[in-house]
């Protein structure tokens, strides 16, 4: 029967995935005071609810994104901050982050006594994970933090979502040492990093291996060699062909086989290498003679990623070390080390892809981009999403004048650049990001009853909310025509109206009121001059003279080659 079928479903599920297909009533609202080398950088920032943002990025970000990292709230039984609201998610953000007034705003109880403990966590993540797919390259791979209440959880819908073909390891972190202390006296010492891959991941790059130990004593002319062994662990019954004394020719010294473990050749394979000079026979017959193994005959330079992430991955205490000393206190707790998000994107970003975090906390994520660009060459960029989510006001970051983890990851992003110039002082990358905040849409709903006034009228003559400024409503346009938001802007006076130019002419934004004529005209112009292979235009619907210079604007446009004319 169907009550039998394996599946994985929990209460809220198909409400969940419901969620992430209703598409976000809210904007991404510049804001180049708290920004760096906001004219020339390519990163963002994002301070907002990470599923709204998610669903705005969806046009300009559709798989262009080779790396996620995030490590979201592990499901401890404790306070849950993200509460998303079927409805008005943009409303309950404002709830969360104290923007509007709501009785228990910041958090929704989630203690392990509750039925709904492992229901609340996956409603939380599965419509995030659902978008996120969608802004992976076709060969991009996401990572995923997690301890132990979660890690099947997680896995079973990462199944669902990425595809059970496409996971791809899971990584064991080892993040501090055994405690005494510990319940059971059981020691839980790791985490686990979950990874998955859109659909074909190159694969990981490994670790180059070490080749100190080649050398070339004898100048053979195919260069550096190490000794390997020479006998395989079969006895001579299992392989009796490889059982035989074996003779070097220049000395007549006899070398017996080992009855235990036979030569890992047979007679005719072996006086080949020998005649390869392959073979090196010692002095003494009482030890084994080796065969050379040449560099340039490896078939890889690297060894192979260890799941057990060791060797070149440090404790939490690593982290908890740079937050201080970067910050100057221990103004985050949980924080990944630096060198975890090292290896991970070092493995699998090209010199200019993107990284995605959208639970960015310290962003110790920005840090690593930056800091491979410094150290390896290339041009990857990041993007980082963080509510602005309260700190509390006994800790030692909001004591510092850090009122949000938003500010904290800001300002973690803005010392490291520092940092990592100072270490490296003829570097000229990027180490600048654009700011963004999550805020309702720039346009005015029609919202208008039965009984309005005069003065309702007024306020509906301009769709543009009360407040908002060019620049806002500028990128909700890119947002809608899906153009990434680190395009160049440039500003053209047109008959005495400034005009926005996106993207080298690619789009011409025009916000002005009482245009005329000769604005249009203007920017059909500018398409001689700039040559963009095609030109979108858009106007403010009220900014025009008349309906008279509206209709002929159209046309003008049509007459010079502009299709798609737009007015909000």
């Amino acid at each position: 029967g169907r009550e039998e079928r394996y599946s994985f479903t929990w209460n809220g599920k198909s409400k969940a995935r419901m969620l992430a297909q209703t598409p976000s009533i809210g904007t991404l609202r510049p804001c180049k005071e708290e920004s760096v080398d906001w004219n020339k950088t390519q990163n963002l920032f994002i301070e907002g609810d990470n599923l709204e943002v998610l669903k705005l990025l969806q046009k300009s970000y559709h798989k262009k994104v080779k790396a996620i990292y995030i490590d979201p709230p592990y499901n401890t039984g404790k306070d849950f901050v993200y509460k998303d609201n079927f409805k008005d998610n943009i409303k309950n953000y404002k709830e969360i982050t104290g923007q509007v007034d709501s009785e228990g705003r910041n958090h929704s109880r989630n203690p392990e006594t509750s039925g709904r403990y492992h229901t609340d966590w996956l409603n939380m993540m599965y419509p995030r994970l659902k978008l996120a797919r969608n802004l992976l390259k076709d060969d991009g791979v996401i990572f995923i933090s997690i301890d132990d209440n979660e890690v099947a959880n997680l896995r079973k819908i990462c199944d669902e979502i990425f595809g059970e073909e496409n996971f791809v390891a899971e990584l064991i972190w080892k993040r501090r040492v055994s405690s005494a202390m510990a319940d059971n006296n059981v020691s839980a010492d790791h985490d686990y990093v979950i990874s998955y891959q859109k659909g074909c991941l190159e694969g990981f790059k490994g670790f180059d291996k070490d080749f100190k130990r080649y050398a070339n004593p004898d100048n053979d002319p195919r260069g550096p060699w190490i000794l390997d062994n020479l006998t395989v662990g079969m006895n001579s019954s299992m392989r009796p062909n490889q059982a035989y004394d074996l003779v070097d020719p220049k000395t007549g010294k006899v070398y017996p086989f080992n009855p235990n473990r036979v030569w890992a050749f047979i007679p005719e394979s072996m006086e080949r290498m020998i005649n390869e000079g392959r073979i090196v026979f010692p002095v003494d017959t009482t030890k084994r003679p080796m065969q050379k193994r040449f560099r340039e005959e490896l078939k890889s330079t690297t060894n192979p990623f260890s799941t057990l992430m060791i060797d070149n991955v440090g404790l939490n205490t690593e982290a908890t070390r740079g937050i201080q000393d970067l910050m100057g206190g221990n103004i985050f707790d949980y924080s990944k080390p630096l060198s975890l998000l090292n290896t991970l994107i070092a493995q699998v970003c090209k010199e200019s892809d993107i990284v995605l975090d959208f639970f960015a906390g310290s962003s110790v994520s920005a840090h690593s981009v930056m800091q491979l660009n410094a150290l390896k060459g290339g041009r990857r960029k990041f993007i980082m999403v963080q509510l602005p989510e309260a700190t509390d006001e006994k800790s030692e970051a909001f004591k510092s004048g850090y009122k949000s983890i938003a500010e904290i990851s800001k300002e973690r992003i803005r010392r490291a650049a520092t940092k990592i110039k100072n270490e490296n002082p003829d570097y000229q990358g990027d180490l600048g990001f654009k700011v963004f905040k999550l805020d309702s849409t720039n346009i005015k709903p029609w919202e208008l009853g039965f009984d309005l006034t005069e003065r309702d009228l007024e306020d509906q003559i301009s769709n543009i909310k009360h407040g908002r400024e060019d620049i806002d409503v500028l990128y909700e346009v890119l947002l809608k025509y899906g153009l990434d938001l680190t395009l160049p802007i440039a500003e053209h006076s047109v008959a005495g109206h400034k005009v926005f130019d996106v993207g080298l002419g690619a789009l011409m934004i025009c916000l002005s009121d009482a245009i005329t004529l000769d604005v249009v005209e203007g920017i059909a112009k500018l398409k001689d001059e700039l040559k963009p292979e095609i030109m979108r235009v858009v106007f403010k619907d009220a900014g025009f003279a008349d309906d008279v210079v509206k209709t002929n604007a159209v046309q003008i446009l049509k007459q010079a080659g502009i299709e798609d004319v737009r007015s909000l």
